[in-house]
């Protein structure tokens, strides 16, 4: 799958829409360049919500890798979204070109780094790489697939994306401007913990709740107002990690005054009236002379 971005990332291909490798060439030959900002963060977002999913053809039981290709230093909040990413058991490998910013290569990238990080001087070298991240990439998807027969010798909590041990059918209901309600379906064999983890889609500090594994929803308060929010919920065993159901919301904007009405009273005065805002403790009335304006 592919998906190109600026400010407004985009997908280009499903991982479901080419099965053959000359499908595949032939679609690279078709794209065109998309101009534009450096939003690496909303990107990754993008990725995780539109194309890491069934319906778009990720297979639950296969490994996740996205591989990020820049040139150029975000303009918003790239280590954030791709922690969100790794947490949730998929694997980075960040490529720069010309003037992407190493430092910020090396906090997206999983680790080990010298093996998931790379940067040339310019579009025509990325050819250079080809041959060894192709062997790269396919000895990690092997070696991932593998952990759990390791035993003790694998340090890192094995992910299970097997759907017996994943929640189904999440529900975010009664929004307001400030909270919502989430349920959810628990998997055939109850978790011990679930980790319920939320932040705005445009960027910000991601929270997180953690919850007995015999409970299924949850209130979220203290949110800000019309702010699309990413929810993900994740069940934790004792040596695994389900794979993680998300969601995307937005909560509502704040209750306006309405029905404004004005009234002349004198030579240098007016009267407003308003119906109330639900919720509003005060009000800001802000008025000035139209069309030159005057002093506000």
């Amino acid at each position: 799958g592919l998906s190109q971005y600026s400010s407004d990332p985009r997908t280009e291909w499903d991982l479901s829409a080419y099965s053959t490798r000359e499908q595949v060439l032939e679609a690279v030959r078709n794209l065109r360049y998309k101009g534009g900002n450096t939003f690496t963060g909303l990107a990754l977002t993008h990725v995780l919500e539109q194309n890491l999913k069934p319906d778009a053809g990720a297979r639950l039981e296969a490994e996740k890798l996205v591989i990020l290709l820049t040139d150029g230093k975000s303009q918003d909040d790239a280590n954030l979204a791709a922690q969100t990413l790794k947490n949730l058991g998929i694997e980075i490998f960040a490529i720069g070109v010309k003037n992407a910013d190493e430092a910020e290569l090396r906090q997206v990238a999983s680790e080990p780094l010298e093996l998931t990080v790379y940067n040339v001087l310019d579009f025509p070298l990325l050819s250079s790489l080809v041959g060894k991240l192709t062997r790269v990439l396919c000895t990690r998807i092997k070696e991932r697939s593998h952990k759990e027969t390791a035993g003790s010798a694998v340090k890192d909590t094995p992910v299970n994306t097997g759907p017996q041990l994943s929640p189904t059918d999440l529900k975010i209901s009664a929004v307001t401007s400030k909270s919502m309600h989430l349920a959810w379906s628990p998997p055939v064999r109850p978790p011990k913990k679930y980790r319920v983890v939320y932040y705005p889609s445009k960027g910000g500090t991601p929270k997180e709740v953690v919850l007995e594994g015999a409970v299924s929803s949850l209130q979220l308060s203290n949110l800000t107002s019309h702010t699309e929010y990413l929810v993900a919920v994740i069940p934790v065993y004792d040596a695994a990690a389900g794979d993680g159901l998300r969601g995307v919301t937005s909560t509502l904007p704040l209750s306006s005054p309405r029905s404004l009405r004005v009234s002349e009273l004198s030579h240098n005065s007016l009267r407003l009236s308003w119906k109330a805002a639900q919720g509003a403790t005060h009000y800001l009335v802000l008025c000035s002379a139209a069309p030159d304006g005057a002093e506000d």
